[in-house]
Formats: structure tokens, C-alpha cells, sequence
């Protein structure tokens, strides 16, 4: 990736592990990130697996006072965070800064529902995955071990989808009437045209 001011990224159906560690390492060099649809992203192996990992993993706490940490989040997002935070050496300054160009959301919010979406080619499960793989989907991991927003965040994406559907159509008509315009205007435009192709263009 080149630096850019913010990439947004859609991670809609990418590996975690493999998408973290590209991320980490831009994020290091310090592009500014945004990943959005956490909750389509994917881990290998099925659901059972993980579920059973996670609780193995919910058992880590501290001794003598378990509130000190380490501390286990049920959101998408901050599982994606989280899996990012170890990539970066958060103990040092660096390690930090980076992390504060990181956002992570369930879905597509505001901003970003109307910006550039990018997909990272290295971190596709289509194309990293043998087709008979089993895996899991982060939002139903989530949701399995407790995270509450399944449903609302379903309703909010189907009011954007169709939104977003509404728009799309809207930009093919006014693309079809361009179109006639120009055909339309093409006799007029041909003297202007021969100059142009005089001058290369």
C-alpha cells in the first residue's frame, strides 16, 4: 500500500490473522486505517473449535483480582482491535501512535458508508482457504459468547443496502441521460473534435 490520508477497508469475508498482520504493518509505517464490517470477517476452523478456543481464552484472567485484566471483548470490532494491538508492540511509543490510527466498526457507519471501500487480496478467505474448509464467522462467534447487537446492526445494514440500492439506480439513469446528451450533441461537437485531435487530445 501506498500512504494515502485514509484507507478505508472492507472486511467483509477476510482472514483476521492474515488481515491483522497487513494491517499492523502499515499501521507501523503510519497509514491511517479504517476496517469496517468486522463482523463479516472469518476464522478458520469451525465454530465449535472456536468457541471452545475463546472459552479457553476467557478462563485467562488475573489471580488475586480478575478485573486488573486481561480483558476478554464480546464485540467484533474490539476482537479485530484487540488481534491488531498484539501486532504492533503496544508497549512502546510507537507501538501507540500506530494504534491510534486504527478504527474498527461492525458495519459501515456514517462517514464511511459513502467513501472508497478497499479489500486486501493477501487476506481473502476465497483465496487463501481450500474450498472445503470449514471456518467462522466473527459476528456469529460474537454473538455466541455473548454480544448483544446481532439483530440491531442487521436492521441498520439493511436500511443502508437499501439506501445504497437507491442511489445506485439513481446514478445509471443519470448516466443513461448523459449518454444521450452527448450522442445528441455529437454533430455539433465534431468541428470542436477535429481541433482537439489536432492539438493530441
Amino acid at each position: 500500500m501506498v500512504l494515502t490520508a485514509t484507507k478505508v477497508i472492507d472486511g467483509r469475508d477476510h482472514l483476521l490473522g492474515r488481515l491483522a498482520s497487513i494491517v499492523a504493518k502499515e499501521l507501523l509505517a503510519g497509514q491511517t486505517i479504517v476496517i469496517v464490517r468486522c463482523d463479516e470477517m472469518c476464522v478458520s476452523g469451525s465454530l465449535v473449535r472456536n468457541r471452545v478456543k475463546y472459552a479457553q481464552f476467557r478462563r485467562k484472567a488475573m489471580n488475586t483480582n480478575p478485573r486488573r485484566g486481561p480483558f476478554h471483548f464480546k464485540s467484533p470490532a474490539r476482537m479485530v482491535w484487540r488481534t491488531i494491538r498484539g501486532m504492533v508492540h503496544q508497549k512502546t511509543a510507537r507501538g501507540q501512535e500506530a494504534l491510534t490510527r486504527l478504527s474498527t466498526f461492525e458495519g459501515i457507519p456514517e462517514p464511511y458508508d459513502k467513501q472508497k471501500r478497499v479489500v486486501v487480496p493477501a487476506a481473502l478467505r476465497t483465496l487463501r482457504l481450500k474450498p472445503e474448509r470449514k471456518y467462522t464467522i466473527i459476528g456469529e462467534l460474537a454473538h455466541s459468547v455473548g454480544w448483544k447487537h446481532r439483530d440491531l446492526l442487521k436492521k441498520l445494514e439493511s436500511k443502508r443496502k437499501a439506501e445504497a440500492a437507491e442511489f445506485y439506480e439513481k446514478k445509471k439513469e443519470k448516466g443513461t441521460l448523459r449518454k444521450k446528451a452527448v450522442e445528441s450533441a455529437s454533430d455539433e461537437l465534431n468541428k470542436v473534435n477535429e481541433v482537439l485531435a489536432a492539438y493530441g487530445y
